[in-house]
């Protein structure tokens, strides 16, 4: 008999891909929504369910994909969540950008109920999560990753292990971090470059000709053209992950310096009435927000 496996979030932009992939492999799929459920999981046999409870009581695993800290602290721990009435064995998946004490205080509230947790944040983006090739960072011990890994294999092509629970989140923070500092160092960059009367895309072109020659360079390089659209990812969930990460460093005793300069950046961005455009679009808030430019966002 083919393992029952819950998911939250079915809905999203990764979540949708996850979700068909796991249905497609042969799992017996159950999910919960908040709207409409997506006709193809239907169409594949997937089954819906009224509730998190639901879900916790029926299913051997659970793979939540949503957004923040505190929304998973709800469908796990909250009113009608998954630990309501768990099936014995549950293991639940948390595959969010979540914070690592909460995770940690999630899996120790799941435990006493019997219940066993893993983080396994992504990355990547809606593309690859349709595609079945998504970037996973695993935190668990080797029993738990052992009952996860072929559903965690049915949407990710590299899965990482990252160390015991809240080191996946630990290592998906960080990983955040990095991309966002060098996202807004180029868009501060740009316009200083604008500012000083040199021409950006000369700066793209010496990056490229270097040690930053990557994909985050071509997709920022493109702002230059007006073409913002090249990631999916909003601002403001960027904001929201960098703040996680200064908190991090806050509970280790490191000062976040940097991180707390891009955390103002993307803030001053999401101020501006960009949080729910894509990343690149800080390329044209810092412009705007430092008098260079007329456009609206």
């Amino acid at each position: 008999m083919a393992t029952t496996v819950g998911f939250i979030g079915a809905n999203g932009l990764m979540g949708h891909g996850m979700a068909k992939n796991i249905a497609k492999t042969g799992f017996d799929l159950v999910y919960t929504v908040h709207r409409s459920a997506p006709a193809d999981l239907e169409a594949m046999g997937a089954r819906r369910v009224a509730s998190n409870a639901e879900l916790g009581a029926q299913c051997e695993i659970v793979v939540i994909c949503i957004t923040t800290a505190q929304d998973v602290q709800q469908v796990v721990a909250g009113p009608d969540g998954l630990l309501t009435d768990p099936r014995e064995g549950l293991v639940i998946v948390d595959a969010a950008t979540s914070e690592p004490a909460v995770t940690r205080e999630l899996a120790a509230r799941a435990a006493a109920a019997g219940v066993a947790y893993a983080d396994a944040p992504l990355t990547r983006g809606p593309a690859e999560a349709e595609q079945g090739r998504l970037n996973t960072l695993v935190g668990a011990d080797d029993e738990v990753f052992a009952r996860i890994e072929p559903v965690l294999a049915s949407y990710c092509e590299n899965i990482l292990r990252a160390g015991p629970v809240g080191a996946g989140h630990t290592v998906k923070l960080l990983n955040n971090f990095c991309l966002q500092a060098a996202t807004t160092a180029l868009a501060e960059s740009f316009t200083v470059a604008r500012a000083a009367g040199a021409d950006p895309q000369t700066l793209v072109d010496v990056l490229g000709k270097g040690m930053f020659d990557n994909q985050l360079l071509a997709i920022m390089g493109a702002t230059l053209g007006g073409d913002y659209e090249r990631q999916q990812f909003a601002l403001g969930n960027a904001r929201k992950d960098v703040r996680y990460y200064t908190r991090l460093a806050g509970d280790v005793q490191v000062a976040p310096v940097v991180g707390d300069g891009v955390h103002e950046a993307l803030s001053l961005a999401c101020s501006a009435g960009y949080a729910g455009h894509n990343v690149p679009w800080v390329a044209q808030a810092t412009d705007r927000i430092n008098g260079l430019t007329g456009q609206t966002c």
